[in-house]
């Protein structure tokens, strides 16, 4: 071979060898972690599309969350990150020059969502219990059902007041989900059907909006004055009680909005109870004696009940009062436990009968609650029974008083139990089982139709 040709064969081959090293020295291998954003765990079978400046392909995290890939310094990737357990997440990241290493590392969080998948709708027999929401590592405390059928669930994970969170939850997966910075305690529903956290220290109104569910700061104090004694409206009409849950007596109102004109339509009264309660006035000493008269003479207020507020609530034999007002229709229902009567007026506060009810009676043998709750899409009313831990739904005939029958929950010791739309919700726990506390569901036997109620459902307490 002619020599020319010879030095530029060589001179190629060295040009390749070059290239070739150059290349080496330029790769590396991205390796690529996910986590679970709030418990840190690695997020398994994840599907991640890797698209590059002329290449796109796939990537599934192994039982570490992790997968790896080569590419060049300084090249730039876009990710997306899915899985069904999670909120779908796309990230993008640049390959540093001179890097020094032969690895890049990436961790990246994806938050947790979870989702029921149904393959197919399973209506349940009346009394055959359906999970509507289990997790393996959130409990569900307490829940509001919303009017177009969503669920606004208090979840925690250990322990409630040491942390919670808000899921807005459709039944088949998490729409939303918020962190509770304050101690919650319970899940509570204003006269217009809104749910609200209540707190410790504050009250939280809860708000949906484009999906996604948050929280709004109201004073705790302006809530409990101004926004919990309204117990139900119409277009027209508000209706309100002075309920005090130190005080054996109060009245429930009507309030015009239209003329701005107040009608009283119906007080409650324990007398015994208040027998009792202003007749302890007669046994404290001297000193709480003229404490009581400086009350009265500074408030107008009868001593006697200034003694009776401060002392006799305290003792044992002192109860609340309990005479809840439910609106189906264009009628009140007004249960005076006190009297024994189940009254009724129209939507003006104008009386229309009363009806002698008696299942409060004998509360040791049919172990009456002191509960009812309203179905908020039928309107009709049920007693809450417990005998020995299992739970009984009664339903009320209001042109009787009486209730005719008793359905048993399946589980024993059921807890914040809730009708909607013929349907029993509860949250409940095996006794001593590892299990979170899920929210089951279960038919009544029952197909009364919609009603026209107003958003509050229980009131008086």
């Amino acid at each position: 071979m002619h020599l020319r040709s010879m030095n530029k064969l060589f001179a190629l081959l060295l040009l390749c060898l070059l290239s070739g090293t150059v290349v080496a020295q330029d790769s590396v291998t991205v390796h690529i972690q996910l986590r679970d954003s709030r418990y840190d765990d690695p997020v398994r079978n994840a599907k991640a599309v890797i698209s590059g400046t002329d290449t796109t392909f796939e990537r599934y995290t192994n039982s570490y969350g992790d997968f790896h890939f080569d590419a060049l310094e300084g090249e730039s990737f876009t990710f997306n990150f899915s899985h069904f357990k999670f909120n779908t997440e796309k990230l993008s990241r640049r390959i540093p020059k001179n890097a020094k290493t032969d690895t890049v590392r990436y961790t990246f969080t994806m938050e947790f969502v979870r989702i029921q998948n149904v393959e197919e709708v399973v209506v349940a027999a009346p009394g055959v219990p359906v999970t509507v929401f289990e997790s393996k590592k959130l409990h569900v405390s307490d829940f509001e059902i919303l009017k177009n059928g969503d669920l606004v669930l208090l979840t925690y994970p250990k322990q409630l007041k040491k942390g919670s969170r808000l899921l807005l939850f459709d039944g088949k997966r998490i729409k939303s989900s918020f962190e509770v910075e304050n101690r919650a305690e319970e899940l509570v529903r204003d006269f217009r059907g809104n749910p609200h956290v209540v707190c410790k220290d504050a009250v939280f109104g809860v708000y949906v909006q484009d999906k996604e569910v948050g929280i709004a700061t109201i004073e705790k104090d302006y809530f409990m004055k101004y926004v919990a004694p309204i117990v139900d409206t119409n277009k027209a009409k508000l209706y309100f009680s002075n309920f005090n849950p130190d005080y054996p007596a109060f009245d429930y109102y009507a309030f015009d909005r239209l003329d701005s004109a107040y009608t009283r339509i119906l007080e409650i009264e324990d007398e015994l109870m208040m027998e009792l309660y202003r007749s302890e006035y007669k046994w404290v000493d001297v000193r709480t004696k003229l404490w009581a008269k400086n009350k009265e003479i500074q408030t107008g207020i009868d001593a006697e009940i200034w003694v009776g507020m401060n002392y006799f609530t305290q003792s044992i034999y002192y109860k609340e009062l309990y005479a809840p007002l439910f609106h189906r229709n264009d009628t009140l229902f007004v249960f005076d436990y006190y009297k024994d009567f189940l009254r009724t007026f129209d939507e003006f506060g104008n009386k229309l009968d009363s009806i002698p009810i008696y299942h409060h009676y004998d509360k040791r043998h049919t172990g009456w609650e002191s509960n009812l709750i309203q179905d908020p899409i039928t309107g009709q009313i049920y007693a809450i029974y417990d005998r020995a831990g299992y739970m009984y739904l009664g339903w009320v005939d209001t042109r009787t008083g009486e209730i005719e029958e008793q359905v048993q929950l399946e589980y024993r010791y059921a807890h914040h139990i809730q009708v909607f739309n013929n349907t029993i919700y509860y949250v409940y726990r095996p006794f001593e089982s590892p299990q979170k506390k899920y929210l089951y569901k279960e038919r009544l036997p029952y197909a009364f139709g919609a009603a026209k109620i107003q958003a509050g459902e229980l009131v008086g307490n």
